[in-house]
């Protein structure tokens, strides 16, 4: 038999028996390196969709994205701790403890350990844009409330992408926002926030351009 695995102390998260009723918003990723965009994502998340937490998944391997060029996982979830900073978010490598590969599959372990708490799935627009790549992406609308964040230049595709017409009729306005999360799935929202100017893939040309040797 195959023993539980140990609670990591760098990944606190709630007892599973913990009965708390919260409400969290999962933020998943690749936090290749995590930024203040994405802590501006979430801060906003606990105020305009009224959550008790935000939790970012910090996955081990993208399966959409290559693996070079991915730092080690270690690396990007202290990272990720140091950029969130806030008593509200947590940062875990779940989908490790968990085994699991694909959102989906991550989102179905956390009901079943955690039946008291409702989870809202938190995205940019870009992933809106493109999540009918997902495996089982349907389910993830189906099972949980989701808040889609404006993110330039993805937004006018995004709101005619498949995964915006299949489930159009479920759409809440934005003054429904704070109540997404007592919301029964599927119900979704937009949110048109400030843009913040952040990008992982910019920092990590940044962080290469500044150690490149002169011509």
């Amino acid at each position: 038999m195959t023993a539980a695995p140990r609670p990591d102390p760098l990944d606190p998260l709630p007892a599973y028996g913990d009965r708390r009723r919260l409400r969290v918003g999962l933020l998943g990723g690749s936090f290749n390196p995590a930024h203040d965009g994405h802590r501006f994502i979430s801060l906003e998340a606990l105020r305009r969709l009224a959550l008790d937490e935000v939790w970012w998944l910090v996955s081990p391997q993208n399966p959409l994205k290559p693996a070079a060029g991915m730092a080690p996982l270690a690396e990007r979830a202290g990272g990720a701790r140091a950029c969130a900073a806030h008593p509200r978010l947590r940062v875990t490598t779940l989908e490790t403890r968990f085994g699991t590969r694909y959102t989906a599959d991550t989102l179905a372990v956390l009901r079943r350990r955690f039946p008291n708490v409702t989870f809202v799935w938190l995205m940019g627009a870009d992933n809106l844009h493109q999540i009918s790549r997902w495996r089982a992406w349907s389910s993830i609308f189906r099972n949980h409330p989701v808040a889609v964040f404006d993110r330039a230049p993805y937004s006018y595709r995004a709101l005619a992408s498949k995964a915006a017409r299949r489930f159009a009729r479920h759409r809440l306005p934005l003054r429904k926002a704070p109540v997404l999360a007592g919301s029964e799935a599927p119900a979704w929202v937009f949110l048109p926030i400030r843009r913040h100017p952040a990008s992982a893939t910019a920092i990590r040309a940044g962080r290469h351009g500044a150690g490149s040797t002169p011509a």
